[in-house]
C-alpha cells in the first residue's frame, strides 16, 4: 500500500507575510548621497536609484525592496548607518 499524504492539511507550514522596506523623504540627503547608498546596500541599478530618489522626494516615500521583515531588517539597519530615514510597512 502506497502512501499518500493529505495535501489539504496546513499543518506545519509557516505562512510569511511580505514586507516593505520603505526610503522616507528626510529633506537632508542629497540625491547623490540616497542613489549611492541604494547601489551599495540594496543592489539597485544606478537607474532604480535615481527613480526611488525621485519618487520619494516627489511623494515622501518609495518602496525600496520587499520581503521578510528578518531580511529587511539588516538593510534597514545597513542604510540607517549612511543616514537615510527608512521604516518597515
Amino acid at each position: 500500500m502506497d502512501y499518500i499524504p493529505n495535501s489539504s492539511s496546513k499543518q506545519g507550514k509557516t505562512s510569511l507575510t511580505t514586507k516593505s522596506l520603505v526610503l522616507l523623504n528626510d529633506d537632508f540627503n542629497d540625491f547623490d548621497h540616497v542613489i549611492d547608498c541604494l547601489v551599495l546596500v540594496c543592489d539597485h541599478t544606478q537607474l532604480q536609484a535615481e527613480q526611488c530618489a525621485v519618487i520619494t522626494h516627489n511623494t515622501g516615500s518609495c518602496t525600496v525592496k520587499k520581503g521578510s521583515f528578518l531580511d529587511l531588517v539588516n538593510f534597514k539597519k545597513d542604510l540607517c548607518l549612511y543616514g537615510l530615514e527608512l521604516d518597515i510597512r
